[in-house]
């Protein structure tokens, strides 16, 4: 197509090291190589990604955003909005591309002024992710009021990107979204840069395993994401005490933040000092080496509503995966993974369990996960299936 000239908002402190960013960052870079102009307006913190073209708002300085649902973000959404008006106005976009839900509402109120039509990238809900983070309960008298607000943003786009099947059936079936303007756009990952263990210097692999401490004759547990209770952090800990009672082999890197000290606590009073290794927050391209130290990965994220982009790196670097069994884990691993009852720190240990017992076996597994992402997850296939909804988009609008 034509190249066209986007106008991306994206209400976070772009670009940090977790999967929504990672997203954003994929989609906008794979787009700019097709000869599109991208220009993101987002949050006054993070780091710019090398290549897209990044407008911030407005903010004292050394000021930082916690990761989900804050009262902060909402100060910082009535700034990005006029932020995000006046690059408009300059860039005079073919169209506006929101991410999240409070992009979506700045996108509309631009694409009504301008006359442009808004395309959305649905990654879970926003109600949901305000009960999993527990910005607010469930008992909430204002839970009503922001669903309502959730399904008015829902029907504004002139098309939405959902980012899993259960994504598309969430938006037709709760929020009234026509079926006609939803489109299905799973996560993706670069198996360039994510590859499998064979593809690294053992001598570097061995140097990095060094600097992190674990001794060499350990069997290697790797988790790569946020921390928190809805992404199993907790569970994922009690797991770990019931498989190493079984046997004195395994460690967990855990790589990932915020709330570091509060799950190194956690980890201690579990008696597993000396079986985790936290890292803090790794850098995306830090992450690949990290990974192929891992013998096997463990995804036990329990959102029912978010995506899970971070298996897909796990995928790409061909590394055995055991889940908790929620429909998005399923989409992206089908009949390769190993699955725990979600929310079953012993069945989630069993799986586990199992992938270190027979290593070839799981190996096996591994291979053919990195088959199914280059078949099907790459950041060129994503970008061509977005520019297909651009044309549809487009199209209406006129």
């Amino acid at each position: 197509m034509q190249p066209l000239r986007i106008l991306g908002i994206a209400p976070t402190s772009f670009f940090a090291d977790y999967g929504c960013h990672v997203r954003i960052r994929g989609h906008l870079t794979a787009l700019s190589a097709r000869g599109h102009q991208v220009l993101l307006i987002t949050y006054p913190s993070g780091r710019d990604v090398a290549g897209l073209r990044t407008v911030r708002a407005p903010w004292p300085a050394g000021s930082r955003v916690q990761v989900g649902s804050s009262r902060l973000k909402i100060a910082l959404d009535v700034v990005l909005g006029p932020t995000a008006l006046a690059a408009a106005l300059r860039f005079r976009p073919d169209l506006i591309h929101a991410y999240l839900h409070e992009g979506a509402l700045i996108g509309a109120v631009i694409g009504a002024l301008l006359r442009r039509p808004l395309v959305f990238d649905f990654q879970g809900s926003l109600t949901g992710e305000m009960l999993d983070h527990r910005f607010i309960a469930p008992e909430s008298a204002w839970l009503g009021v922001l669903r309502r607000l959730e399904r008015w943003i829902d029907r504004r786009p002139d098309a939405v990107l959902a980012s899993s099947a259960h994504a598309t059936h969430l938006l037709g079936e709760q929020y009234d979204v026509p079926p006609a303007r939803i489109h299905s756009l799973p996560d993706s990952v670069d198996p360039d840069l994510f590859r499998p263990v064979d593809a690294f210097s053992p001598d570097e692999l061995a140097g990095l395993r060094a600097r992190l401490g674990v001794s060499p004759g350990r069997r290697l547990i790797v988790y790569l994401g946020l921390l928190a209770p809805y992404q199993g952090t907790d569970l994922l800990l009690e797991a770990l005490a019931i498989l190493a009672a079984r046997r004195d082999d395994v460690h967990l890197l855990l790589m990932g933040f915020p709330f570091v000290d509060r799950y190194r606590a956690r980890a201690q009073a579990l008696g597993l000092t000396d079986r985790v290794t936290f890292t803090g927050q790794v850098p995306y391209e830090a992450a690949p080496a990290h990974l192929a130290l891992g013998h096997v990965a463990v995804a036990p994220k329990l959102s029912a509503t978010e995506g899970s982009g971070k298996v897909l790196t796990y995928m790409a670097a061909a590394l055995p995966v055991a889940a908790f069994d929620t429909p998005v884990h399923r989409e992206y691993l089908g009949d390769h993974g190993v699955y725990a009852a979600a929310g079953d720190a012993a069945a989630l240990a069993n799986a586990l369990a199992e992938l270190l017992a027979d290593p070839k076996r799981a190996a096996a597994r591994g291979r053919a996960l990195r088959e199914r992402v280059m078949t099907t997850y790459t950041w060129p296939r994503a970008a061509a299936l977005i520019e297909g909804v651009y044309s549809i988009t487009l199209q209406h609008s006129r």
